[in-house]
């Protein structure tokens, strides 16, 4: 016999979960099922692990170069088996505070893999779900509301895939007991530059490989070169416009040998990082009208597919990739299941960030975005050396840009590479949500010192008057 919930969600990561914790507020009766833990890719092989080493290696330049401050601190060394084990206490805590919130909002949880089933007994209408756990058992679940948040996995790259020991992918170096010696990323979008960053601030030789002429593809040009210059600075070899020819790569036992365009590379190890994939094989799709195209479910501005009862949110719907983005669709979801008219997402005002060294953060349009768009704009930057705060922390590089709309004065874009830049960057979101024009940006007295005084800096810019420059 089935088991009947008022709204049941199929996955356990930031979207998942959220979205289950809006349902139980509400009242109702609610179920999720996970394959593996609750905090999905997010926290388990994402967001938290990967932010957790890259702060290891931060700590570890800031010892190295502790003398600077007056600090003496003699021979420095990493140790990977502390970092590990400081990444792993780090994300079993929060997973326990995941499973302290469902059991909080009386969230059942069901350990297993959620398959749909088509109309049956149970139901006139798909979305009777089975759940199978790691027995082989089975037990069925029938929700009035089903949320599939199933995320997404990493791509593979055509005629070369992982084999999990020279050829990886993010979740394989997660686990890694050894640096590797040398490394080729291929691929120089978010991943890829944070990996970068990471490992050559543990001394791996990085080369960085990227098939179109800039890293960070979706970021303002400026921003890019930014990026790619202070790489470059901490050691990064990049190659950009050239391909990986699968077919000339030779995985050997001591290492892999590769072809980058004319030149020949010999690396300890490669990682894949060219996108990820939305997770929905397997899940029963076919028993149900539901849309998939090109590997995503096809939603509404509500997340329902074409089954009215079933909603979809996260990676699986091809959006912005990205933990916080999940979690609000789940919330607006939620509310359409209560019967209210969320206004839909806009994913123009959805900060992005990139956490690697320097930091990257932007939220609205590229300069050049606006420009596609038929907009005259005007800009202003302002670069982190001229503040007394970026000198204080060490990390004067980088900048704040503004876009605006010459017409109007709007501000269309914000956009920070630089130290703190995934703090500092709710500011301008802030600004444009409240649709604020770069003067009145400027005329918030920001204190001093602090990095987000660039930000009264580069709205004076936009007109010509900044009073540091």
């Amino acid at each position: 016999m089935a088991r009947e919930f008022e709204v049941v969600v199929i996955g356990g990561g930031p979207g998942g979960y959220v979205a289950a914790i809006k349902a139980a507020q509400a009242g109702k009766k609610v179920a999720i099922v996970e394959a593996s833990k609750l905090g999905g890719t997010c926290l388990h092989r994402g967001c938290i692990p990967t932010k957790a080493l890259l702060k290891a290696a931060h700590v570890y330049q800031t010892a190295k170069h502790g003398a600077a401050y007056g600090v003496e601190t003699g021979t420095v060394t990493f140790n990977l088996e502390r970092a590990q084990a400081f990444k792993h206490d780090l994300v079993a805590g929060l997973e326990k505070g995941i499973e302290h919130l469902m059991k909080q909002g009386k969230i059942e949880v069901f350990r297993g893999k959620a398959s749909i089933l088509g109309p049956s007994i149970f139901s006139p209408q798909p979305g009777t779900v089975a759940v199978e756990d790691e027995t082989g058992e089975s037990e069925l679940i029938l929700p009035n509301q089903l949320i599939i948040a199933t995320g997404s996995i990493p791509r593979e790259l055509p005629g070369l895939p992982f084999d999990h020991e020279r050829i990886l992918n993010s979740d394989d170096l997660l686990r890694f007991e050894q640096l590797p010696s040398s490394i080729a990323i291929v691929g120089g979008g978010v991943i890829g530059v944070e990996w970068a960053s990471m490992l050559v601030d543990l001394d791996v030789d990085v080369t960085l490989i990227e098939v179109g002429e800039r890293l960070l593809p979706l970021e303002d040009k400026a921003v890019s070169r930014e990026v790619e210059r202070l790489l470059k600075k901490r050691g990064v070899r990049v190659k950009k416009n050239v391909t990986v020819d699968p077919e000339q790569t030779t995985v050997k036992t001591d290492g892999v040998e590769l072809v980058v365009g004319e030149e020949t590379l010999a690396v300890d190890r490669v990682l894949v990082s060219v996108g990820r994939v939305a997770n929905t094989e397997h899940l029963g799709l076919q028993n149900t009208s539901i849309v998939v195209e090109n590997g995503v479910i096809q939603v509404d501005a509500q997340y329902r597919t074409k089954e009215r009862h079933i909603f979809a949110i996260g990676d699986c719907i091809g959006k912005l990739q990205l933990a916080h983005v999940a979690s609000a669709e789940g919330v607006k979801a939620v509310e359409t299941i209560l019967g209210h008219e969320p206004t839909p997402l806009d994913y123009d005002l959805i900060p992005r960030c990139v956490y690697g060294v320097p930091e990257v953060a932007s939220v609205g349009l590229t300069e050049e975005a606006a420009k596609a768009s038929g907009r005259n704009v005007k800009t202003g930057t302002y670069r982190f050396n001229g503040l007394g705060k970026a000198r204080i922390e060490g990390q004067a590089d980088g900048f704040v840009k503004l876009v605006s709309d010459e017409e109007t004065d709007d501000l269309l874009g914000v956009h920070i590479v630089g130290p703190k830049a995934t703090e500092l960057i709710t500011e301008g979101g802030l600004a444009l949500v409240l649709n604020a024009t770069a003067w009145e940006m400027g005329q918030l007295v920001h204190p001093h010192p602090a990095l987000s005084e660039a930000f009264q800096e580069a709205a004076l810019a936009v007109d010509g008057l900044p009073i540091h420059a």
